[in-house]
């Protein structure tokens, strides 16, 4: 009797170790598949940015964004169009900022949202970007911190005046104002694990414009 039990529990015991096998190696297989696609994204963000980046700075000004602030209010600039480069210099947030905020965009850049405003009008501008990439430094980001975006030929330069943190449908802050103001938009909590609930919002007021020749 004995082992004709033992004959019937070892092929059950060999079936649940099979599956406990097999779900192993399709964990792994998953795993080793996001991880792949999370270093690509990395290094294609990485490699996007240093190539734009080195336009912008290009000595004879030729891949410069070269349209001014009375051709964008004739003719936005198309979707995907690199349209300048925004910095935080206490908090080392450097990037190119793009027409658009679709998925695609927000994996290489931040986004510019197109039914907001443009530097040097009046109005709101909004930025998107994602909180885990070009974003991660905005988790530091204080009130009274310098903030600039290159675009236009000019130097538009922002002081940070409040962070505040929204819930997704809360679209108050794209609103338009009276004066010239950033707003910058991410996911919140930074370190959230999938999609996150709120969104974080830095808010910044105007406070002097340059030319971009004077830095050349």
């Amino acid at each position: 009797m004995i082992s004709i039990l033992n004959a019937q529990i070892k092929p059950a015991r060999r079936s649940k170790n099979h599956i406990v096998s097999s779900l192993s190696w399709a964990l792994l297989i998953i795993g080793g598949v996001a991880l792949t696609y999370a270093v690509y994204a990395v290094s294609d963000t990485a490699a996007y940015q240093q190539v734009e980046l080195h336009k912008l700075e290009s000595p004879n000004g030729a891949s410069r964004v070269n349209f001014t602030t009375a051709q964008v209010m004739l003719n936005r600039p198309i979707i995907g169009e690199v349209i300048g480069e925004l910095q935080v210099p206490r908090i080392g947030l450097r990037t190119i900022v793009v027409e658009g905020d679709s998925a695609k965009i927000l994996l290489r850049a931040v986004g510019h949202i197109p039914s907001t405003a443009f530097p040097g009008q009046d109005g709101n501008i909004a930025l998107a970007g994602h909180r885990d990439s070009l974003f991660l430094p905005l988790q530091q980001i204080q009130q009274g911190d310098l903030v600039t975006f290159d675009s236009l030929g000019q130097q538009f330069q922002y002081e940070v005046f409040a962070t505040q943190i929204v819930s997704p449908d809360d679209v108050g802050d794209l609103h338009a104002t009276a004066g010239h103001e950033l707003t910058l938009i991410t996911c919140f909590p930074f370190g959230f694990i999938g999609p996150a609930p709120k969104r974080f919002i830095v808010r910044a007021r105007e406070i002097e414009t340059r030319s971009l020749a004077t830095f050349h």
